[in-house]
């Protein structure tokens, strides 16, 4: 049964940092295309980051140069660091895997508020 298990959410002060996991289980082989979606208050999911298993990346506009997004093939899991967060951030972040089907994790909340 495949599963992806996040971690890391929670309140943090603009500028602060956090840094969010999601764990892959019942795949058989390295993913080919994981990240992250995000999806705030009133607005459409968006893409955050995405990084594919041979490691080139992809971000959104708004969080380059201060999100980074890493993974770990061996284990299936994906990281995204985020630094300097702004209000704008806030948000439910939602893990993605990409192999001959698409899966979602239960998303976990991130609000950057003082």
């Amino acid at each position: 049964q495949v599963q992806l298990v996040e971690s890391g959410g929670g309140l943090v002060q603009p500028g602060g940092s956090l840094r969010l996991s999601c764990a892959a289980s019942g795949f058989a082989f390295s993913i080919p295309v994981m990240g992250w979606y995000r999806q705030g208050p009133g607005k459409q999911r968006e893409l955050v980051a995405a990084i594919i298993s041979g490691g080139i990346t992809n971000y959104e506009d708004s969080v380059k140069g201060r999100f980074t997004i890493s993974r770990d093939n061996a284990k299936n899991t994906v990281y995204l660091q985020m630094n300097s967060l702004k209000p704008e951030d806030t948000a439910v972040y939602y893990c993605h895997a990409q192999a001959s089907l698409t899966y979602w994790g239960q998303g976990t909340q991130v609000t950057v508020s003082s």
